[in-house]
């Protein structure tokens, strides 16, 4: 009998753990309630409400095929070992399948899982399945983990032209088992049930994830390049919570973006192109994981960085979690992310970009805000988008780069559209007013609206100053 462990693969089609465990003979799924690990990640609890949804619905597929799904806990991962030793044990298991993860906590789990079940006979196989590429196999001349995405993107191209990826057939159907599968738990203790309104924006399945594929193939991606910065616009694809889940694969993004590009990813259609490198942006940050893990750490990936004096201002702080700075498309994008457990990506940069350096606050703080809210949580593009924006980071921009919320907002939400979706008391601002209402007013005109918490010129001073104090940039190797 074969075990397939599952993760964040929640799907039937192209899952090369699943497919190679029916492969190699009959088989039985086991997934992991973990709410100890899930708190300690700082998962949001409409996350972990959409994983379970995703994983009732793909249960419901295995058991077309007679493949019984089965809950265990291990409430902490160092517990992992020994539930999936015992389930082995009693099932009289011969190998595990297991797609691979990333984080250091992940890694320290398989490597412990592995020995474990060697020690009784027990195989465990891994399997590449969540990227295009398999860490380590994507290295500068020198040996080194890439650390500019323009690099890294240059040898992804020259290997895709070398050769695509595959995407793995479905499993057949098997003989029905003995075995009965265990209900999917609604939801886990701790972790309370989103609102309706909330779930209703995503729906769970692979049938949906396959639905918002085509649709943006088929309606979007050719537009992808110029609507993606417009909040207001359905320029993105809105599949990030379903490939955090492993309910679509990359490959199977990668293979329906290249149908819709005659085969091209570096030429054709702007806006395939540029989905493709977002798709390779995921796939940094990954290999990021791997090569740099004291980002998994909480580390600074720039080390001099960590020397920066980070202002501790919890009213600030409280202000900006909360969309009450004062300054409507900041306050617009946290009420999205309060409500919906997304952010627009352009968004989430200026977001950030303003508590890192207008605020001074530790990216850190906003790191963990965010994980603890995003239905679409993930360490690594998490990580690596905070440490972009606060300049600590993978990126070989200066650190001098800071984006101007208010010129943000008239850029790409210039009609105020998006900001009056989320804050409908500046409904009857007109024009320009609208992303700055009580800018140069007169006492007669003022709007009820909150005062902007800092001064941007000022505050934007103030981290300049910081950035500049800092010791030299240090060699990363």
């Amino acid at each position: 009998m074969q075990l397939i462990w599952l993760r964040s693969d929640l799907r039937l089609h192209d899952n090369t753990a699943l497919a190679a465990a029916a492969a190699a003979g009959p088989c039985v799924a086991v997934y992991l309630m973990s709410p100890g690990q899930w708190r300690a990640h700082d998962d949001a609890p409409c996350k972990i409400d959409f994983w379970l949804r995703n994983l009732a619905s793909l249960s419901a597929a295995l058991n077309t095929l007679n493949i019984p799904l089965l809950i265990r806990h291990a409430s902490h991962w160092d517990q992992a070992p020994q539930v999936l030793a015992t389930l082995c044990r009693e099932l009289n298991i011969s190998a595990v399948h297991a797609n691979e993860e990333y984080g250091v906590n992940e890694t320290r789990r398989d490597g412990e899982v592995a020995r474990t079940l060697k020690d009784q006979g027990v195989a465990f196989h891994g399997y590449l399945d969540q990227l295009l590429f398999r860490p380590g196999s994507v290295l500068t001349r020198t040996g080194n983990y890439f650390q500019v995405f323009s690099q890294f993107r240059k040898v992804c191209y020259q290997r895709l032209n070398l050769s695509l990826p595959n995407l793995v057939p479905a499993p057949t159907g098997q003989a029905r088992t003995a075995i009965a599968s265990d209900p999917v738990p609604a939801h886990v203790e701790g972790f309370a049930p989103p609102s309706e309104a909330l779930r209703a924006l995503w729906p769970a399945g692979e049938n949906e994830a396959r639905r918002r594929l085509d649709a943006f193939i088929d309606q979007h991606i050719d537009e992808y390049q110029r609507e993606r910065d417009f909040p207001a616009h359905p320029g993105t694809s809105q599949l990030s919570a379903y490939l955090v889940a492993g309910v679509v694969s990359p490959r199977q993004c990668l293979h329906a973006a290249l149908q819709a590009n005659q085969g091209e990813f570096e030429s054709g259609s702007a806006g395939t192109v540029a989905w493709i490198n977002e798709l390779l942006w995921r796939e940094f940050y990954k290999h990021i994981l791997v090569g740099y893990p004291r980002v998994s750490r909480h580390r600074a990936f720039r080390p001099e960085t960590e020397a920066l004096a980070w202002r501790k201002a919890p009213d600030e702080l409280e202000a900006w979690q909360q969309g009450r700075t004062g300054l409507p498309i900041i306050d617009a994008a946290m009420r999205q992310l309060l409500e919906t457990g997304w952010m627009h990506n352009r968004l989430r940069m200026v977001v950030a970009m303003f508590l890192t350096k207008n605020l001074l606050i530790d990216w850190r703080e906003g790191e963990r805000f965010f994980m603890r809210h995003l239905i679409d949580g993930d360490l690594a593009a998490n990580n690596g988008g905070w440490q972009w924006s606060a300049s600590t980071g993978t990126d070989s921009a200066p650190w001098f780069r800071i984006f101007n919320p208010l010129s943000q907002s008239e850029k790409f939400d210039r009609e105020g559209l998006f900001i009056k979706r989320w804050i409908p008391e500046l409904n009857d601002i007109d024009g320009l007013r609208v992303h700055s209402p009580n800018a140069q007013v007169n006492l007669f005109d003022a709007v009820q609206y909150h005062r902007p918490i800092v001064d941007l010129a000022e505050s934007r001073a103030r981290a300049l100053t910081a950035f500049r104090n800092l010791p030299a940039r240090q060699d990363m190797g």
